[in-house]
């Protein structure tokens, strides 16, 4: 089994760590109605609460639905007997995952105030960094002792747990509002959008461009037993639990400083395990320090267009839409890699994506520069964010 066929555990993680918010947050709701209200003079008319446009039932809803298709996909990849088939379910799973995401986030972001949205994405993302610790290497022991399906069937039994409970929360949740998919198009048409998705794009393509092959890379280049595999993952994991906590609690105050570091940060890194993968203890300090930088970075990100648009459902699952994008990037491109120069390849084609991404905020700040140079009444939004989120 690869790595991206275990990180089909990420949506139950994740949607555990949703539920946790959203009732937290529901049952302090009546407590705090009065930073309620303040917080909806400070969203503006572009952001508002309850799931945006759609209502918090209605989102969490579709969040229903978009597990049950993962449910359907996950099982026709169970039973896979034949390659297309296998093709078939994983692309119905990753666009259930991609609309999940989006979904939470939305969910997760109108249950808060503005200024703690960083810290409430953390949480959703939190699951997905439990993952990493717990259901990685579990799926990887699992397949080791019983096979690949047996994985597979455990996934269908921890989705199926997940969307009851979130069955249950509807229960809680508000009336929905009416639609208007008009106001949620209307924010597409700034290229500071287009730029955000694109720097979320490199940055995760950019980790998992690595972390795709990190199996072979740590058997192959490092000389570790492939029973060793699961438990390295532990390492991987507990790096990404502990960069998630730090940098979501970072993620609302200092969204670019977070991007600019982290991007940095992460191409150095890669470059430098690229050069040092035969060495067993310098790739287990690359291993924690990648799974504390990569993926604790998506709060930061998440955050970042969020304040460039609105908390939309459909915002956030165009963001998580193109971090799939990045992820499929990131992995070819490691995978064309491979076949031209070996198993070091993974680490540098991450390396080079991650600087992309730092080429994108380059060109965001130049951009929002250029525009406040020009008195350009439309750069007020990003001049806002250049001025309070780094």
């Amino acid at each position: 089994m690869s790595s991206r066929q275990v990180g089909a555990s990420d949506i139950p993680a994740a949607a555990g760590g949703f539920r946790i918010t959203c009732l937290r947050d529901a049952r302090s709701a009546d407590a705090r109605s009065g930073a309620a209200r303040s917080a909806d003079v400070r969203r503006g008319p572009g952001r508002p609460r309850g799931g945006g446009p759609y209502g918090i039932r209605r989102v969490l809803t579709a969040m229903v639905l978009m597990m049950a298709l993962f449910l359907a996909g996950q099982t026709v990849g169970a039973l896979a007997t034949a390659y297309w088939a296998m093709v078939v379910a994983r692309v119905v799973t990753a666009l259930a995952t991609a609309a999940f995401f989006g979904l939470a986030a939305s969910v997760c972001a109108d249950l808060v105030s503005p200024d703690r949205t960083g810290r409430a994405l953390a949480i959703v993302f939190g699951g997905f960094m439990v993952a990493n610790v717990f259901g990685l290497p579990l799926a990887t022991f699992i397949d080791q002792l019983m096979g690949w399906r047996a994985a597979f069937w455990a996934v269908d039994v921890l989705v199926a747990l997940c969307l009851v409970l979130v069955l249950f929360t509807i229960e809680r949740a508000p009336a929905p509002r009416g639609l208007d998919v008009r106001s949620e198009l209307a924010v597409l048409r700034g290229g500071r959008l287009w730029g955000a998705f694109a720097t979320n794009a490199l940055l995760i393509g950019g980790v998992f461009a690595t972390f795709a092959y990190l199996s072979p890379v740590l058997t192959k280049v490092a000389g570790f037993s492939e029973g060793v595999v699961p438990l390295l993952f532990v390492l991987y994991g507990v790096g990404t639990v502990a960069g998630n906590i730090v940098l979501g609690r970072l993620a609302d105050a200092h969204t670019l400083r977070v991007l600019w570091l982290g991007g940095a940060v992460l191409a150095v890194l890669l470059g430098l395990y690229a050069l040092v993968a035969s060495d067993q203890v310098l790739s287990l300090v690359a291993l924690f320090l990648l799974g504390f930088t990569g993926l604790p970075l998506n709060p930061a990100m998440a955050s970042r267009v969020m304040s460039l648009s609105n908390s939309g459902a459909l915002i956030n699952t165009m963001n998580t839409a193109a971090v799939c994008a990045g992820i499929t990037l990131g992995t070819w491109l490691a995978g064309v890699g491979i076949d031209a120069f070996g198993y070091r390849a993974p680490m540098g084609a991450g390396a080079l994506l991650a600087l992309g991404a730092l080429a994108t905020l380059l060109l965001a700040r130049i951009t929002d520069r250029h525009h406040v140079e020009r008195g350009h009444p439309a750069s007020a939004p990003a001049d806002l964010e250049s001025a309070t989120r780094t």
